[in-house]
């Protein structure tokens, strides 16, 4: 079974497989009681996973599934998964996390006992918090902030930490205002009376801050703090053992207040991944990448890199237009590379098919600047200096990340 691949099939017949009585004697009847409990406790969670799936939900509660999970088992397994699972944001990637903790169960013993070893195990299983593909309208100064704090996902909580070497909550907000040339106060309890206050969720923007009470605050003394980056998700340095991550604002729990600190500024972009699509092109790419199957902010990350959304854009090799066609691939395609609906709709149905024929969205990228020959004929990204360069560079604007290699879920 592939964890970073897994079905819900590959769950269910690995669940009973571990549910079925082994044929032999085994050293320890504690132990295979406790692989049954487990994958019971497991089979519940995934039927609820499915049922979720099914309904079109995109997440399922962390606390709720944590909570099944420790059914049976006690040792802290659930309090692991339910953090485990707050660093990602999908059903699928939490039916990942199931395989995940499955596959940590080697001869019957529970491998994962807290929310820090689950969170450290997610990122090496391919479990990587959902890209940020739309956010709603944006001012630059908002996607500054954004694409900053998404760079330091991964720093170690460190309690008073406020450098790169370590974050704890307050600590990452002023340093990431601070990179920005804006001073914010030290403490989350500080921080929550500057700037202006929002009135609810729903009309946070990204770059504003969410606070909470914490374990350690009060709703009036707030002692968590986190980044809101939109789609109801957040980033922050949650506690001691995690690090800094993209994280559902619902499971940091009840919001006590909101605080705008970047001025107004009338926004005209949408953010997608980390590039600024200017309004005009927003629901063309939207419409063209989800037709296609593809991220819309991989689509935008590779008309910006291409052109920087400029539709008369002409290339010294001859590429023509807002998604750099040359003229020959333009007319087999029946695309016009100067309408920009027209080529964008092209260059996502390249994107979609390439990712189908290649297998990642890393060598989609490679087949689109090199052509689908080299790809094939180098088995991958070829080693050409050019091509080598631009497919991290745009998967790193589409915020899907260059270590991942663009890899499809």
């Amino acid at each position: 079974m592939t964890i970073g691949s897994v079905t819900l099939p590959e769950i269910t017949q690995t669940l009973a497989e571990l549910q079925t009585p082994p044929s032999s004697t085994t050293s320890s009847t504690s132990s295979a009681q406790q692989t049954q409990a487990f994958a019971a406790t497991l089979s519940q969670a995934a039927s609820a996973l499915s049922a979720s799936l099914a309904g079109g939900s995109s997440s399922l509660d962390p606390q709720a599934l944590g909570a099944g999970l420790s059914t049976g088992l006690g040792s802290g397994l659930g309090a692991g998964a339910a953090s485990g699972l707050s660093s990602v944001a999908s059903a699928s990637a939490e039916l990942n996390l199931i395989s995940l903790l499955l596959s940590s169960q080697q001869g019957g013993v529970p491998g994962v006992g807290s929310g820090a070893q689950v969170a450290a195990l997610a990122p090496s299983a391919g479990l990587q918090p959902a890209p940020i593909t739309s956010v709603g309208t944006v001012s630059p100064e908002a996607a500054r902030v954004v694409s900053l704090a998404s760079s330091l996902e991964g720093t170690p909580y460190v309690w008073g930490g406020s450098a790169p070497g370590g974050f704890d909550c307050s600590g990452l907000v002023q340093y990431v205002y601070g990179q920005l040339g804006i001073n914010v106060p030290r403490t989350s309890q500080e921080q929550a009376t500057v700037g202006t206050a929002v009135p609810s969720l729903a009309a946070a923007q990204p770059g504003d801050l969410l606070f909470f009470a914490g374990s350690d605050g009060t709703a009036s003394a707030p002692g968590h703090v986190g980044i809101y980056v939109g789609n109801g998700q957040m980033i922050a340095a949650p506690y001691t053992g995690t690090v800094v991550q993209q994280q559902p604002v619902s499971g940091a729990g009840t919001v006590v207040a909101i605080r705008r600190i970047l001025p107004d500024v009338p926004a005209t972009n949408t953010l997608m991944g980390q590039v600024n699509v200017p309004a005009q092109y927003v629901s063309t790419i939207e419409s063209a990448a989800a037709a296609n199957g593809i991220p819309s902010s991989l689509l935008a990350a590779l008309v910006s890199h291409e052109s920087g959304f400029n539709p008369n854009a002409m290339s010294s090799a001859g590429a023509e237009g807002i998604a750099q066609f040359m003229p020959s691939t333009a007319s087999g395609m029946g695309v016009n590379p100067f309408d920009t609906t027209s080529a964008i709709n092209g260059a996502a149905k390249l994107l979609g098919a390439y990712s189908s024929r290649f297998g990642s969205y890393a060598n989609a990228l490679a087949a689109y600047n090199a052509g689908p020959t080299a790809v094939a004929r180098y088995g991958g990204v070829p080693p050409y200096p050019e091509t080598q360069a631009y497919v991290p560079t745009v998967l790193a604007l589409a915020g899907l990340g260059a270590s991942s290699q663009g890899s499809i879920a």
